[in-house]
C-alpha cells in the first residue's frame, strides 16, 4: 500500500512538472507585438508638401546669390586692418547663409531639380541669355566680376567701405527676391525662409549703413 501511494505521488509530481515546463516555454516564445504603423512614423519627406515654380525659382536664384555673399565675406575675412564691426558682420553673414544654401539645395534635390549654382561671383546678367538663372534679373544685387576683383584688391578702410557698399546692394537684391517668394510661393518652408531672409537682411542693411556713416 505504501509503495503504490509513493508511486502515485511520483507520477503526479512528474505530470505537474511537465505542465509547468510547457507553460514556461509558451511564455518565453510568445512573440512581442509592435505598435501598428511604427515604420510609417518617420517624418514626412521634403517633397510631401506642394511647391510651385516660384519656389523653384527662389531656391535656384538664392543659392548662387548666397554663395556670392559667402565668397565676399571670405575675401574680407582674409584681409588685415579691417574694422572689427565689419569683420563681425562678415562672420554673421557666413554663419546665416551657409546653412540656408544647404537647406535650399536639399529642396531642389528632393524635387529632382538642379541647383543652378553657376560660377561663383558671376552675375546672372553677365551670363549668356540662355544661361540666365530663374528668378534673377538686373536688380537682384549680384556683383560683377569687376566688382569682385575690386573687393579682392582693396585693403584696410577702403576694403571695409567697399564691402559694406557692395553688400548693401547685394542684400537689397535678396530682399526683393524674398518678397517675390512671399507673394507667389507655395512651399511653406521656402516662404518661411524668405520671410527670415527679408527680416534679417533688412536689419543688416541698417547696420551696414550705420557703420558706413562712421568710417
Amino acid at each position: 500500500m505504501n509503495g503504490r501511494r509513493y508511486a502515485f505521488v511520483l507520477t503526479a509530481a512528474a505530470a505537474l512538472g511537465v505542465l509547468s515546463a510547457c507553460g514556461t516555454s509558451a511564455t518565453e516564445v510568445a512573440p512581442q507585438s509592435s505598435p501598428a504603423g511604427t515604420s510609417a512614423a518617420a517624418s514626412p519627406s521634403i517633397d510631401s508638401e506642394p511647391h510651385n515654380a516660384a519656389d523653384v525659382e527662389f531656391a535656384q536664384a538664392m543659392i548662387p546669390h548666397h554663395q556670392q555673399a559667402v565668397e565676399m565675406s571670405d575675401m574680407l575675412l582674409a584681409k588685415q586692418d579691417i574694422d572689427p564691426r565689419v569683420m563681425s558682420l562678415a562672420r554673421e553673414i557666413k554663419a546665416a547663409q551657409g546653412p540656408e544654401i544647404t537647406q535650399m539645395q536639399g529642396w531642389l534635390e528632393a524635387w529632382g531639380l538642379p541647383a543652378m549654382s553657376g560660377p561663383a561671383g558671376m552675375p546672372a546678367h553677365d551670363m549668356p541669355g540662355d544661361a540666365m538663372m530663374p528668378g534673377m534679373d538686373h536688380g537682384d544685387g549680384m556683383m560683377s566680376e569687376q566688382d569682385m576683383a575690386a573687393l579682392q584688391n582693396a585693403q584696410g578702410t577702403d576694403a571695409s567701405r567697399l564691402f559694406l557698399t557692395q553688400m548693401v546692394e547685394h542684400h537689397e537684391g535678396a530682399v526683393q527676391m524674398a518678397q517675390r517668394e512671399i507673394e507667389t510661393g507655395q512651399y511653406g518652408p521656402a516662404v518661411s525662409l524668405a520671410r527670415l531672409i527679408e527680416s534679417l537682411q533688412r536689419q543688416e542693411i541698417a547696420t551696414m549703413q550705420k557703420i558706413l556713416g562712421s568710417l
